[in-house]
């Protein structure tokens, strides 16, 4: 016995304010059969020791805490730059002045 009728899928349709043909209708419940076929299956092998979960993965978090590291000081910032003024990085410049 399918799990979901032709009938009950031209209800949801006609909910849904969504035209179907026959053919639809039928191919519709079909599949719709199909997929709660599936979902019964999982749940008869997730039984009640079994947690429920959003995701197959454990998922883990990957930040680093929020805490305070000292930086570098101007010298060591500048130290690789090829071209330096007044402790700053120089530039040639990109934009011409109107």
């Amino acid at each position: 016995m399918p799990a979901i009728s032709r009938d009950e899928v031209a209800h949801l349709a006609g909910l849904a304010r969504i035209e179907m043909s026959p053919d639809e209708l039928d191919r519709m419940a079909g599949q719709l059969d199909v997929i709660l076929g599936a979902v019964a299956q999982v749940r008869e092998v997730a039984g009640d020791d079994v947690p429920a979960t959003s995701h197959p993965m454990p998922l883990v978090n990957v930040t680093r805490p929020d805490e305070p590291r000292p930086g570098l000081s101007a010298e060591q910032a500048l130290a690789g730059a090829p071209a330096q003024q007044e402790q700053r990085f120089r530039v040639p410049r990109i934009l011409e002045e109107d």
